[in-house]
């Protein structure tokens, strides 16, 4: 947790596609009202090439088509700050159903 008071990790690996993030981010901010802070600590940097149908085999490599983040078992996906934790928790399990990864919430540790 770098930014907010709650979050949403992954449980598995996985690649999450770009409109899967954006799916969330809407789920999130609408859910909240736009109400305190919401931090996508994903990016999705990874070109997934694909052919086009009915096109024989060789010819090289496909054009890309959409775009991935890949992640790994304890990135943090997302944060929310500034909310109470009841609403967090149920922003955060409406982005966790748009995700095709395993997920589970996350709490800041206060230490003093």
């Amino acid at each position: 947790m770098a930014f907010g008071e709650f979050g949403l990790q992954t449980l598995e690996r996985g690649r999450i596609s770009a409109q899967q993030i954006e799916a969330g981010r809407v789920a999130v901010t609408h859910h909240l009202h736009r109400e305190g802070r919401v931090y996508i600590r994903i990016f999705p940097d990874k070109p997934v090439s694909k052919k086009p149908l009915e096109v024989r085999m060789g010819k090289g490599k496909g054009e890309p088509d959409h775009y991935v983040a890949v992640v790994k078992p304890g990135t943090v996906l997302f944060e929310i700050g500034g909310v109470e934790q009841d609403m967090a928790v149920s922003a955060l399990a409406r982005v966790a159903h748009k995700l095709p990864v395993k997920t589970r919430l996350v709490q800041r540790r206060h230490t003093m």
